[in-house]
């Protein structure tokens, strides 16, 4: 084996610490006999005789650990850079440990969701401190053997050493240290001696990726488990009025066919959202083929439940909120009303986004086996704690009853934090008495929802004596508001008379988080608009906006969210990396920056034409997200969520007719293509602020740098999502 892939096998985990009830603190793992002096990475670690310390960690006679890894892996990374934080504190060697999936484990285990940037944010303290905690213990353990002073013992590459040249490892005073109090005092590192935090790291799961070994949902497989292919109502209105399986039940490989929904209608108010958990039908086959064929042949009569509704419906109905006058006010500074009517000039403009699907490269898939004593659980999932607490619910069984282990996700992007496809999985096997997977094809995960929810933004400005002196924002959105959530965003707090209001249309469709959830559009409307006011003033882009912070600097409103000076740092860099307004003949710049998930972020697109048409040759972004863990995973993410928003700004379109999507697969539905991403140059502010997210953070202000870079390309102002049909309305889809 190589000596990379010898590497890559090596890994660490997220190990919880928590508060005893007499306020000491409780390490929720034993890292202990991990590390032994001059100790190499075995080439084959499955040989190894590990034995158990606790649901968190195994360990081999030879001193190498596996640590279990409680957070779901969406490919965000957090497998690798939690563990990074345990290691650092530790002082242990990163060769040493294998990290492994863990399952849900409540008792054990905090906060294992992957949604919101929050991963990393929320461990830092917590992971510092398990680490530093464990290193103490050992340090004096290894003290009192010796019988000197801990003060005089240090720790390094887990093995520990005193002032007299003496060293043991850790793996030789693990018992020792195990019975030792807690200490209380601990001392964590300073930044500047960080050995590992902020070195790059590989994937943990790297190898298996790359050599396709089982790690996601798809590939699972267990003895007696059947396919099933779920059939859901073709549009969004309508419900199951009957069926005939005779056809279904005649394709080879079928078993069974059942109807589903009637289990699940007693927690309908606790999953919220799901309009559709009922009126399903349920091929279960020997396999995929056969159930998704069986499907094909079923022979279903709905009936209308709702009013079949169209994408043509919705922008009338959205435009229809923004005219009127009911809305929820969620922020007023000053005057709003008085800097309209004493403005210099008033500047109104709107912005339009669709309904987008996830497209989750892995469609949905969930494995289950329900018994009478026990519920088996396995597949790639957001959100665990809740779809075993829906389970649970809906089967009256005890939470401890229900076994659910967590898979590598092939994308999630938030459609995975609704466990739908979990509830039809365990009720299916249910029914037929066998365990099951659910596998949706591509044309069930673009049809079945949950979907990024159509939004339009009404924006209107007071300008006063060359300076905006009134904001005004109203948001019509479908289903829940995105804009409700973060009033106190930029430019909160930098316009002394400031308004945000609020209205929304109760759709049938299913709608929810969508990666950046409440700013992925709404950075490229304001940052669109704020492009507008800059060329009106006469002035600068990011100068109008660095401008607008110096209002904020300092402020002692603690509604506000973001950091002045934080932003103006990071827009700074970027515009000293970008070479803003230096840009060579032919290439047009256009900028935005933008707070979201914690995070600060700048972009500068640059766009040059190519046959009448733009085309984004470069992103250079700037982030201020504190300390950077793993800076190759860092950048990984910043440059995904930059192409990711670029990709749905000018491509992503989801309509409706008759409450049918008109795109049930890629055929119809325009991904941004290898071709078409661009160079993404990715810059951090250094500084030693506690991290955090960099998953979602990236996404937002894209959209708004390449609309900017259009319009100095093209002179054309884009208002509406995706670009394309605004630049070649009359190219087709794929075009």
């Amino acid at each position: 084996m190589s000596t990379q892939n010898t590497t890559n096998l090596s890994r660490r985990n997220f190990i919880k610490t928590s508060a005893l009830a007499s306020g000491g603190l409780l390490i929720g793992f034993n890292l202990f006999q991990a590390c032994k002096p001059e100790a190499k990475m075995p080439v084959d670690i499955a040989s190894l005789n590990f034995n158990d310390f606790n649901a968190f960690i195994r360990i081999s006679d030879e001193g190498y650990v596996t640590i279990f890894s409680p957070n779901p892996e969406i490919g965000q990374g957090v497998k690798t850079s939690m563990p990074m934080i345990i290691a650092e504190e530790l002082n242990v060697s990163w060769d040493m440990v294998n990290v492994t999936q863990g399952a849900l484990d409540t008792k054990n285990f905090q906060r294992q969701v992957a949604g919101g940037s929050q991963s990393i944010r929320f461990g830092w303290d917590a992971l510092r401190k398990t680490g530093a905690t464990a290193r103490q213990m050992l340090i004096n353990a290894a003290a009192a053997k010796w019988g000197v002073d801990p003060a005089t013992c240090t720790a390094e590459n887990g093995v520990i050493s005193n002032a007299n040249g003496d060293k043991i490892g850790y793996g030789e005073v693990v018992k020792e240290a195990a019975v030792l109090e807690v200490p209380e005092d601990i001392t964590l590192k300073d930044p500047k001696d960080y050995k590992i935090i902020g070195t790059d790291a590989v994937n943990v799961d790297i190898d298996k990726i790359v050599t396709g070994k089982p790690l996601f949902g798809l590939d699972y497989k267990a003895e007696g488990m059947v396919y099933a292919s779920v059939l859901r109502p073709p549009s969004f209105g309508k419900k199951l009025k009957s069926f005939d399986a005779t056809k279904a039940k005649q394709v080879n490989g079928v078993i069974d066919v059942v109807r589903i929904g009637e289990k699940l209608k007693a927690i309908e108010n606790q999953a919220k959202g799901f309009t559709r958990i009922t009126d399903k039908v349920a091929v279960v086959a020997t396999s995929t083929w056969a159930a998704m064929k069986g499907k094909k042949a079923l022979e279903a009569v709905w009936e209308d439940e709702a009013r079949l509704e169209n994408t043509v419906d919705h922008d009338v109905e959205l435009f229809s909120i923004l005219d009127g006058k009911k809305f929820d006010t969620r922020r007023e500074d000053g005057n709003v009303k008085k800097a309209f009517a004493t403005a210099d000039k008033v500047i109104e403009r709107t912005y339009e986004s669709p309904f987008l699907p996830h497209n989750c490269m892995e469609p949905m898939n969930f494995y289950a086996d329900v018994k009478a004593d026990k519920i088996h659980l396995v597949g790639p999932v957001q959100t665990p704690q809740w779809a075993a607490g829906m389970i649970a619910a809906a089967y009256k069984v005890k939470p401890d009853q229900i076994h659910l282990e967590m898979t590598r996700m092939g994308g999630g992007f938030g459609r995975r934090l609704y466990g739908d496809f979990v509830l039809e999985a365990a009720e299916i096997s249910y029914a037929v008495k066998k365990p099951v997977k659910v596998v949706f094809s591509r044309e069930d995960d673009m049809a079945a929802g949950t979907y990024r929810p159509a939004i339009k933004y009404r924006i209107k400005a007071a300008l006063k004596d060359g300076k905006v002196n009134g904001y005004y924002l109203k948001e019509a959105a479908i289903n829940g508001n995105m804009y409700g959530l973060i009033p106190n965003f930029f430019p909160a707090g930098c316009i002394p008379n400031y308004k945000v209001d609020t209205g929304n249309y109760k759709s049938t469709m299913t709608t929810g988080a969508w990666r950046a959830p409440y700013t992925n559009f709404l950075a490229f409307a304001e940052q669109s608009f704020f492009k507008e006011l800059a060329d009106e003033l006469g002035r600068d882009h990011p100068e109008l906006i660095l401008e607008l912070l110096q209002n904020v600097k300092g402020t002692k409103d603690k509604r506000i969210q973001y950091s002045g000076e934080r932003m103006e740092e990071t827009i700074n860099l970027v515009l000293s990396k970008s070479n803003w307004g230096k840009a060579p003949e032919g290439t047009f710049q256009g900028f935005a920056a933008y707070y979201s998930h914690n995070t600060h972020v700048a972009e500068v697109a640059e766009v040059v034409m190519e046959k009448g048409m733009p085309k984004v040759k470069k992103v250079t972004v700037a982030v201020d997200c504190g300390i950077v863990v793993n800076p190759t995973g860092a950048i990984n993410q910043i440059q995904g969520g930059a192409i990711d928003g670029i990709g749905h700004a000018m491509y992503g379109n989801l309509t409706f007719k008759e409450g049918v999507p008109q795109a049930r697969n890629f055929d119809k539905y325009r991904l941004i293509r290898m071709q078409e991403t661009p160079q993404v140059d990715v810059h951090f502010v250094k500084n030693t602020k506690s991290p955090t997210g960099l998953g979602e953070p990236g996404l937002p202000p894209a959209g708004g740098a390449v609309a900017n870079a259009i319009e100095a390309a093209m002179g054309k102002r884009i208002y509406k999502q995706p670009f394309i049909s605004e630049l070649k309305p009359e190219s087709s889809i794929l075009g």
